[in-house]
């Protein structure tokens, strides 16, 4: 592959990754970077022997959000760049919907879109180098892609209020109390911990998984009584088509012959 093409693809095991490759403008998002992420996410989601995505940045950092020289290309020409946004926040939307757990592994900058690709992912490592943030109004902008929405839950409400209306960036150790990540760590350790985190979700890949992934995303923004009826509904769903039964028999029948061989 060479470094004209947008997103670069590796299947390790049973683990997809995606490494967004503009390196020379941080992995700025624009409309092939967008395209090919789409059409990856088709493709890993079509594909029963992955079971985890990753995506990451090459070169030195995550994505430092949408690029601007886009941007002003589109607003030369007459058009908004809302509607290039429309398509982004779409693909990110995918990604949040997806039945396969997705893994963001952040590193120098992730910002605006960036944080935004991030939220909209399942799980989340991180170098603690890592300089995080919303960013949009250090350039008279809002958000677009999700940060508004996914941002609040994400971190909180007091701390999302704050980096949304100052745009400042914060280094990933400062969001090590909301929970939001799930590792920090120093950047030579970054790929050994995301790939171990990747392992230990296909580890876990199932039916099952799918449709727990599936009912998240469902539930997420609705009213409680809602939410427990779709949580009973997925239940009664998938003890039937992912053979519970004849699973925890097996259960029981191993705890019964490591008990009788005490």
């Amino acid at each position: 592959m060479t470094d004209t093409v947008p997103l670069l693809v590796e299947q390790r095991g049973a683990v997809r990754w995606l490494l967004l490759n503009r390196p020379e403008r941080r992995n700025a998002l624009d409309a092939a970077l967008i395209e090919a992420l789409g059409k990856e996410i088709t493709s890993a989601e079509d594909d029963p022997a992955t079971a985890v995505i990753a995506v990451a940045g090459n070169g030195p950092s995550f994505c430092a959000g949408g690029d601007f020289h886009q941007f002003l290309q589109l607003h030369d020409r007459g058009d908004n760049p809302v509607g290039f946004l429309a398509d982004v926040s779409a693909c990110f939307s995918r990604i949040a919907a997806s039945p396969k757990p997705w893994v963001a592994v952040l590193h120098g900058h992730a910002v605006a879109g960036g944080l935004e690709l991030a939220l909209a992912c399942d799980v989340v490592v991180a170098a603690d180098t890592t300089l995080i943030g919303d960013g949009h109004l250090q350039r008279r902008l809002v958000p677009a892609g999700g940060s508004s929405v996914r941002l609040p839950g994400a971190v909180g409400r007091g701390l999302s209020r704050w980096l949304l209306l100052t745009g400042e960036l914060l280094p990933a150790t400062e969001f090590a109390h909301t929970g939001w990540i799930h590792a920090i760590v120093p950047e030579a350790d970054l790929d050994d911990t995301a790939t171990r985190v990747c392992h230990q979700l296909a580890d876990r890949h199932s039916p099952a998984q799918q449709r727990l992934k599936t009912l998240l995303h469902r539930i997420d923004g609705i009213t409680p009584e809602q939410a427990l009826r779709e949580e009973l509904a997925t239940f009664a769903d998938n003890w039937t088509a992912s053979s519970v039964a004849d699973a925890l028999r097996a259960f029981l029948a191993l705890r019964t012959t490591k008990a009788d061989n005490k």
